[in-house]
């Protein structure tokens, strides 16, 4: 059971494994780009590729699906970024239960998106938890984890991607193990658990008093989703795609005016609440990402433009 590209990578290891899998659950086709033209999963595209029984259930509580799940026989139901939460039916169809590959270094970041909340909170490493799934979100018992570093250099899109590649290879470790009797499961500390939420699209906003280092954590974050953003002076949104803080700030402005363009490097210079940000890569509203300093040659920004 999973739906986006994350869980397509453990998919696609699984298929390559001994391990036999008898059908797949995603969610429904979506719209989704400019023309919200539909499309399907990830993970859909793999299992109509391969030919394998596919089930795109509107809700989970459907007794269609139980049927047609209990028909299958499962040893073990696999659960990869599915997109909802599991009624406790499901959790108990199979004989072993089920098991999830969760994106975090459990219990810290249960929720929907622990790869953005890591890098926002300034996090050094995060990694990948299989555990066994219970009615309550993200509390079950650890199987297996791997950490990995994150750098300077990480969004949430890098960081995704190394950690689906992680989590394939760990799912199919612990399903090896499970199969072997190899595997001693440990409690989470509940005293230790952190959240992170599912991101709206306001979320992307730019407060730009907060100071460079947290707004430059926000922009890496929330690449691709929900994107860091903020206005121009005509009301235009501005997408700010690379950013790093300055080294050294003499501006005397209110936060969120643009200060200077250029300087040693190929950036666009903004005053924050404390320092400021250097803005090298943006995409102007129904535009096409732009050097920041292109935009400034565009008229997208000017030197004392004031963002918000």
């Amino acid at each position: 059971m999973g739906t986006p590209a994350f869980a397509a990578a453990s998919l696609t290891r699984l298929l390559e494994s001994p391990h036999d899998v008898v059908g797949v659950v995603t969610r429904p086709d979506a719209p989704a780009g400019r023309g919200r033209t539909m499309r399907a999963s990830a993970v859909k595209d793999i299992a109509v590729a391969r030919g394998l029984p596919l089930m795109q259930p509107l809700r989970l509580k459907d007794p269609q699906l139980a049927a047609q799940l209990e028909s299958l026989a499962p040893d073990l139901v696999v659960v990869v970024a599915y997109g909802r939460i599991l009624p406790e039916a499901l959790l108990e169809l199979a004989a072993r239960g089920a098991v999830n590959v969760h994106a975090s270094l459990l219990p810290l970041y249960r929720g929907a998106s622990p790869v953005a909340h890591a890098i926002l909170h300034g996090e050094k490493e995060t990694g990948v938890t299989t555990m066994r799934m219970i009615a309550s979100l993200d509390a079950g018992d650890i199987l297996m984890q791997r950490a990995i570093p994150i750098s300077d250099d990480d969004t949430g899109a890098t960081l995704e991607e190394r950690l689906a590649l992680l989590g394939a290879d760990l799912l199919i470790e612990t399903l090896d193990a499970l199969a072997a009797g190899a595997v001693h499961p440990v409690p989470q500390d509940h005293d230790r658990a952190t959240w992170a939420p599912t991101l709206s699209k306001d979320d992307g906003r730019i407060d730009w008093s907060l100071p460079a280092r947290e707004i430059w954590l926000r922009v890496r974050a929330f690449d691709p989703w929900p994107g860091a953003w903020t206005r121009t002076p005509a009301g235009r949104q501005l997408r700010i795609w690379r950013a790093r803080p300055a080294e050294s700030s003499s501006a005397q402005a209110a936060a969120g005016t643009v200060v200077a363009v250029g300087g040693r490097k190929d950036d666009v210079e903004v005053a924050a609440g404390a320092g400021s940000l250097l803005l090298t890569q943006v995409q102007p509203e129904g535009g096409r990402r732009m050097p920041a300093t292109e935009a400034v040659s565009g008229r997208h920004l000017r030197v004392g433009d004031v963002l918000g």
